[in-house]
C-alpha cells in the first residue's frame, strides 16, 4: 500500500506515523491524521472541561467516520485566524498550516484568495457573509411623521397614483363620448368633468359615494372596476399596515452599510486579524472604503481582538460590530437585545485548511459535500443554532411591491379599457342611427360627434360668459 507520512505534534517530542494501514480486526484501512488546529468560538468549538464540543467538533467526527481517520486537537499558539505580515508571514492558523506544524485547521476559517495561495481550502461547509451586529436599543428609532406610507413601497404607491389618475381620465372620456351620459353636447351640460372625476376616485378610495352618479353602461363599468380595486387596495393596506406595526422591523435605522456610515451615534469596527478586515481593505465600492477609512484611522479603538470581545463591546456600548452574519445570527438567536441589520455583503464559505499539495484536500471536500447531501449538515446547523429568544417580528417584513397586487392592477387595466371600448360603441351606435336619419356617412356622423364632444365652442362662452362649458 502507499505510505504516507502525518507528522504527529505533542507536548513532549514528535513522531511519525505511517499509513493508510491495514487494520486486521476492523478490516480496513485507518489512516492517522494529527495536529489538528482549533480556535475556540461559540458553537463552532468549545472547551467543556475534559472534552471539546461544537459544530467543527460534531463535523470533524462524521468526516473521521468516512475517511477512517484518527486525530489530535492542539490550540492555536497566538489564538488567531491567520493573516499576513509585513515580512511575508503568516499568523495564526494559517501560519502553522503554511509550517505544516499541522495537518488541518478547522474552525470558521473564512476561504479568501490570499490564503489560498499559501494553503489547500476543502469545499465549504458553511455559508456566510458580512453583516452588522447591533444593540436593538441603539438601532431603532419612533416612527416617522410618514410612517403611514412605509405598508407599500415607492414604486406600488407611484403605481396607485398612476391608476387613480388614468381611472379618472377614462372616466372622464367615457362621460363624454358616451351618449347616454352626454346626449347632446350642444345643449346639455356635462357633470363629468375631469376635476368632477377626480372627485369621484377620490370618494370610492375612502368608500364614500360621490356625484356626479354614472347613467352610461361604459361608466358604471369603469366604476365598478375602480371600486373593486379600491376594496382590494384597503384590504392589503390594512394587513401590511397591521404586519408593520407588529413588526416594527422598519424601525431600524441603520439597514445597510450606507446608513453605518451616515450616521455619527455609533462607533463600528471588526476583528483586527480577520478576513473582513481585509475585505474593506481591497474593496472598490466607494461605501465600504469609507468603513475601512473610519476602522484604519481609528484602529486602535474599535478594531476588537477576538469575536467575544466584538459582541461584549455591542451590549455595553453604543457600538456595530461588522463580522460573520451566520455567526451573528447565532448571537442574535441568544441574545434578545442584539440584532442584524438585513444587508449581507461579500458572500464566503467557511472551509478546513490544509497544507498546499496534502492529498487530503480532495478526500475531505468529497465527504463534507456528502453531509451536505445527506442533510446531515443542515442536522448539525439547527443543532447548534437553536433559537432561544423569540423577537419581535423575527419574521423579516418587507413593504408591499407592485407585483403583490400586480392582479389588481392588471383587473383594473382591463376594466378601464372596456369602459372605454363600450362608450365608443355606444356612440357609434348613436352615429349610425343620426346618419341613417339625415342620409350621411356614418364615419362623417362620427368624426363630428367626436368634434362636437371634444370641442368648447366660442358662441358657448359669449352664451355664458365667466363660465366655460365642458
Amino acid at each position: 500500500h502507499p505510505i504516507l507520512n502525518f507528522t504527529f505534534i505533542s507536548d513532549e517530542f514528535h513522531f511519525v506515523s505511517f499509513g493508510p494501514a491495514f487494520h486486521p480486526v476492523k478490516d480496513h484501512f485507518e489512516t492517522y491524521v494529527t495536529s489538528l488546529l482549533w480556535l475556540q468560538e461559540d458553537p463552532y468549538v468549545m472547551d467543556r472541561g475534559t472534552e471539546l464540543e461544537g459544530f467543527c467538533i460534531d463535523l470533524l467526527q462524521k468526516l473521521s467516520e468516512q475517511l477512517h481517520f484518527n486525530y489530535k486537537v492542539a490550540t492555536v499558539k497566538d489564538g488567531r485566524y491567520g493573516t499576513q505580515t509585513t515580512d511575508g508571514n503568516w499568523t495564526g492558523m494559517i501560519g502553522e498550516v503554511v509550517r505544516r506544524e499541522a495537518d488541518l485547521a478547522v474552525a470558521s476559517l473564512t476561504i479568501t484568495s490570499s490564503r489560498e495561495e499559501v494553503v489547500s481550502f476543502t469545499k465549504p461547509f458553511l455559508q456566510t457573509g458580512i453583516g452588522i451586529l447591533l444593540k436593538e436599543d441603539s438601532a431603532t428609532e419612533g416612527a416617522s411623521l410618514f410612517h403611514f406610507l412605509k405598508p407599500f413601497s415607492k414604486e406600488t404607491w407611484t403605481g396607485v397614483i398612476v391608476a387613480y389618475l388614468l381611472t379618472c381620465l377614462c372616466l372622464f372620456l367615457a362621460a363624454r363620448l358616451s351618449p347616454s351620459q352626454w346626449n347632446d353636447p350642444k345643449s346639455e351640460e356635462n357633470h363629468f368633468t375631469f376635476l368632477n372625476s377626480l372627485w369621484f376616485g377620490a370618494g370610492s378610495l375612502t368608500l364614500q359615494g360621490a356625484e356626479p352618479h354614472p347613467k352610461a353602461l361604459s361608466l358604471r363599468i369603469i366604476a365598478a372596476i375602480w371600486w373593486l380595486f379600491t376594496v382590494t387596495l384597503l384590504a392589503a393596506y390594512i394587513a401590511s399596515y397591521t404586519t408593520l406595526l407588529s413588526s416594527g422591523s422598519d424601525q431600524l435605522s441603520i439597514q445597510t452599510f450606507e446608513d453605518l456610515v451616515k450616521q455619527r451615534e455609533l462607533e463600528f469596527g471588526t476583528l483586527e486579524s480577520a478576513s473582513t478586515f481585509q475585505y474593506f481593505k481591497n474593496s472598490k465600492n466607494s461605501v465600504q472604503q469609507m468603513i475601512y477609512e473610519y476602522m484604519d484611522k481609528r484602529r486602535d479603538h474599535v478594531l476588537v481582538k477576538s469575536y467575544q470581545e466584538g459582541i461584549q463591546r455591542v451590549m455595553e456600548s453604543d457600538y456595530a460590530f461588522i463580522g460573520e452574519s451566520i455567526s451573528q445570527d447565532l448571537e442574535v438567536a441568544r441574545h434578545c437585545n442584539l440584532i442584524r441589520a438585513m444587508e449581507v455583503i461579500g458572500a464566503r464559505g467557511f472551509g478546513i485548511a490544509t497544507p498546499k499539495g496534502s492529498p487530503w484536500t480532495s478526500k475531505l471536500s468529497i465527504a463534507i459535500l456528502k453531509l451536505s447531501e445527506s442533510g446531515d449538515l443542515d442536522y448539525l446547523h439547527s443543532k447548534w443554532w437553536e433559537t432561544s429568544c423569540f423577537h419581535k417580528g423575527q419574521d423579516e417584513w418587507n413593504p408591499m411591491k407592485p407585483h403583490a397586487l400586480g392582479g389588481i392592477f392588471l383587473f383594473l387595466a382591463i376594466g378601464l379599457a372596456l369602459g372605454i371600448v363600450v362608450a365608443l360603441v355606444e356612440l357609434s351606435n348613436k352615429s349610425r342611427r343620426t346618419a341613417d336619419q339625415d342620409k350621411k356617412s356614418c364615419c362623417s356622423v362620427f368624426t363630428e360627434e367626436i368634434s362636437q364632444r371634444f370641442r368648447i365652442r366660442e358662441d358657448q362662452k359669449q352664451e355664458n360668459p365667466g363660465k366655460v362649458k365642458p
